[in-house]
């Protein structure tokens, strides 16, 4: 088994690349300038290849590592991070489904850095409904696919996209779209007030020539989508609560002005800000233990003794499902409360602190809590009734 010294051994490599995107990360983000160059450092340095196979030339490394590098790239971009979840799904899609002679194929370039986006969502459409996006036979037997998508992170960073679609029979498939093909517009028009710069807007199919190799089975989709989509963004939210507790120390300690009505002229000794200060380092490690813990369960159903287990997979999404409303509660918290340590300074424009909140926030409104707390709540009373015998 890995142990924490094999994973801290395997972040060593990244943290360098980390503290370089880092550097003008606040300055892209106020301009809502892309990340191409840093994606590219991010490439070079293997972060594509974590869960390509040994075999295949990658890392291996199990998916509660992918998670907690990711919160660590959140803390200083989330924007960044956030474009790999398309990409890194499509990559345990392929490892669920080995067999498929196309598998090794398709994780040989996603390690390479054949960057993935997402088109699963549909504007106006329900979640869980059957996709509008349709393939349709051409005259010349050619299969042709057409549909708009919305919420297609990634895709302005990707070669290809991953569509939702229903085949000529009307099953459920998924195809793999090269941004550049004739028909495909990526719209760069995500208009949300949070993650800017993460591609998550529009994506049209007008007739797009298939090939028929790059079409898969929605049925060979591995059986733990929920739990990875859900922990990338409890991973994202956990870097950003990070960032909140280190860009508020670094405010403080750069006070030098105090109120009248301190109790002392020195803000960093102020015991009423570092009450501030330990409110909000209280959530974060709480956070932090309520997902390192998730990840555990995650990782029992993805490689170890619990995979193919419905029990096992319904306690871990239990377990990611606790994790988000707990860290949304305490990085909401967070990064509205850090603004009690700083006074009127900590809102400048400068500190852009306040992105953080609008971060989360829009992070958070992906899968709004209530649903989460419903879900936990039902489970809660099954194990209640299980327990008594009823």
């Amino acid at each position: 088994m890995p142990s924490e010294r094999d994973y801290q051994e395997t972040a060593e490599r990244f943290r360098p690349v980390f503290a370089r995107i880092g550097v003008d990360a606040l300055d892209r983000e106020r301009a809502e300038a892309r990340a191409d160059i840093q994606l590219d450092w991010l490439i070079e340095a293997g972060f594509a290849r974590l869960r390509v196979p040994a075999d295949l030339g990658g890392d291996d490394v199990p998916l509660s590592w992918v998670m907690r590098l990711i919160a660590e790239l959140a803390e200083v971009d989330p924007n960044l991070a956030h474009i790999w979840r398309n990409h890194f799904s499509f990559g345990e899609d392929r490892r669920h489904d080995r067999s498929d002679p196309r598998t090794d194929d398709w994780l040989r370039r996603l390690g390479d850095g054949e960057i993935v986006g997402g088109g699963w969502s549909e504007p106006g459409a329900s979640a869980g409904g059957q996709p509008q996006t349709r393939i349709r036979v051409d005259a010349e037997g050619r299969w042709r696919l057409s549909g708009t998508k919305y919420y297609a992170t990634g895709s302005i960073y990707a070669r290809w996209t991953t569509v939702l679609a229903l085949d000529p029979d009307g099953e459920k498939v998924v195809v793999l779209v090269a941004t550049t093909a004739d028909g495909v517009q990526v719209g760069d028009d995500w208009d949300a007030f949070g993650q800017r710069v993460t591609g998550s807007g529009s994506v049209r199919y007008d007739d797009v020539l298939v090939d028929r190799a790059n079409v898969f089975s929605y049925a060979t989709r591995y059986d733990y989508q929920g739990h990875f989509y859900q922990s990338v963004l409890n991973a994202l939210l956990v870097g950003i609560n990070r960032a909140v507790l280190a860009e508020g120390a670094a405010a403080v300690r750069a006070r030098r002005r105090s109120h009248p009505d301190a109790t002392t002229p020195v803000p960093a000794e102020d015991p009423q800000l570092l009450e501030v200060l330990g409110r909000v380092s209280t959530a974060v490690y709480a956070s932090d233990a309520a997902f390192e813990r998730s990840l555990a369960a995650v990782d029992a159903v993805v490689d170890g003794e619990g995979r193919g287990d419905g029990r096992a997979l319904e306690r871990a999404w239990t377990s990611v499902a606790q994790t988000q409303a707990i860290v949304i509660d305490h990085v909401l918290d967070s990064a509205t409360r850090v603004f009690d340590a700083l006074g009127s300074s900590g809102t400048s424009l400068g500190l852009s602190l306040d992105r953080h909140w609008r971060n989360a926030r829009t992070l958070a409104s992906h899968n709004p809590r209530v649903y989460r707390l419903r879900a936990v709540g039902e489970r809660a009373l099954a194990d209640s009734a299980e327990a008594d015998g009823v």
